[in-house]
């Protein structure tokens, strides 16, 4: 298990118009540290996740810092030689380019102490749940979650982490009763990607959770992020009492 800030200087910053050029730099970075394609890409790539932190402005999304994990041993020893001038990437057809050459690495420490069983987060990036096909509507656009009172989260979470880990994940997950309470319109609507001209859309949320389970389930949870889309940019948690940070 690995985590990494992948830190620019703090006037430095990164401008970006949809979310998969960040993916695809950081893909181009794992592979040139050795990874195999179909071990960071695909339905059966390993479980990796990652986080872009940073916000908006009058030119657009920036970022000024990558948080990047996996739970996964293999992928770990890759992540480790990652090298943040490989973490680039060019796309015409939209107009943007990312480097992250600048930037500094380091190894964030393991949050999870030796017993613990209850873990207080926010999401670092938004936190993805698709509806199942019976309730979901394409003509209306209708796919995902906008409301985390409304749906199992727990079952939800558990169900995509189980699948990753190769054993049954049972944690017990809860909103911030006053963040919702203070808060009931919670989604984000976040720009993924263009396709012939058009921008793609999902729809994600946002808010502090409770998690609670065994130490072995956390530290999953920490290290695969939560949800889904997680190695697309999706699901990363940071702690709630460090909050976001910069």
């Amino acid at each position: 298990m690995l985590r990494l800030q992948i830190k620019l200087s703090k006037n430095d910053k990164i401008y970006y118009k949809y979310l998969d050029i960040l993916h695809d730099a950081l893909v181009s970075a794992l592979a040139a540290a050795g990874a195999k394609s179909e071990q960071i890409t695909g339905m059966n790539a390993l479980p990796w996740n990652f986080g872009a932190l940073g916000g908006q402005d009058k030119q657009g999304n920036q970022i000024h810092t990558l948080i990047v994990s996996t739970p996964d041993a293999t992928l770990a020893k890759f992540l480790h030689k990652i090298n943040p001038a490989e973490i680039r990437y060019a796309r015409a057809s939209t107009v943007e380019v990312v480097d992250f050459a600048k930037a500094k690495i380091s190894i964030e420490d393991d949050p999870i102490m030796p017993g613990q069983n209850i873990l207080g987060v926010l999401m670092l990036s938004p936190l993805l749940v698709s509806k199942r096909k019976i309730e979901s509507s394409r003509k209306n656009g209708k796919r995902w979650h906008k409301h985390l009172g409304q749906f199992d989260l727990s079952a939800a979470i558990n169900h995509r982490l189980s699948r990753f880990a190769g054993r049954d994940i049972n944690l017990q997950v809860q909103p911030d009763s006053l963040y919702i309470r203070i808060n009931p319109d919670h989604s984000v609507l976040v720009p993924t990607k263009q396709v012939h001209g058009k921008s793609v859309f999902v729809i994600g949320m946002k808010a502090p959770l409770v998690l609670t389970g065994s130490e072995a389930d956390l530290r999953f949870a920490w290290y695969a992020g939560i949800g889904e889309k997680t190695r697309n940019g999706f699901g990363c948690i940071g702690l709630a009492e460090q909050g976001v940070g910069r």
